[in-house]
């Protein structure tokens, strides 16, 4: 059984989307929603984890009891920016699984420029910094998800690209255009 999805195209004609693009926009929002799962980890962490983050238990040696003995206020604040970060996470995850689901499934090239946009935008500003040799961490437990969602996803992109272009699949209606 051959199953496919109509989408409109910049007409408003409708082409079929063969099933690879099917396939490339739901691992596309697959990895939106692990981006999501990473994002409630982490902010689950901050509130009942023993660490910092994913394979993050110290900083240079020092525990967050640690640090809470110095001064709270700093704990509060690392805390607080594990919210927020949490949050951008799991609302970019939100917006990319969207885009995924509704637009890129539906053939349009728009959701799929946006949502390579926003994962590309948020990985290249996030992912540098863990290279800068700062602080220690368990690269396995710490960027590996990301990583395996960041891979689930371009292989996604690169799948349901065609269908996206809008001029991969012909109709009738599209000869009728191009004579006019």
């Amino acid at each position: 059984m051959n199953e496919t999805r109509t989408a409109a195209d910049r007409y408003g004609t409708e082409h079929e989307l063969g099933r690879r693009e099917q396939v490339g926009s739901v691992l596309m929002a697959l990895a939106g929603v692990a981006f999501v799962g990473y994002g409630i980890v982490f902010l689950a962490r901050t509130f009942f984890g023993t660490g910092f983050e994913l394979g993050v238990a110290t900083l240079n040696g020092v525990t967050p009891a640690e640090l809470n003995a110095i001064d709270p206020a700093i704990m509060h604040y690392i805390n607080h920016l594990h919210v927020a970060t949490a949050a951008f996470i799991i609302t970019t995850g939100i917006a990319i699984t969207a885009l995924s689901w509704y637009g890129v499934r539906g053939g349009q090239l728009w959701a799929w420029a946006t949502a390579i946009i926003a994962a590309v935008v948020g990985l290249a500003i996030a992912l540098p910094m863990h290279y800068a040799g700062l602080f220690t961490h368990d690269w396995v437990t710490h960027l590996g998800p990301i990583y395996l969602a960041a891979i689930v996803f371009v292989v996604g992109a690169a799948l349901a690209y065609p269908g996206s272009r809008g001029d991969s699949r012909t109709t009738a209606t599209d000869e009728q255009h191009d004579v006019s």
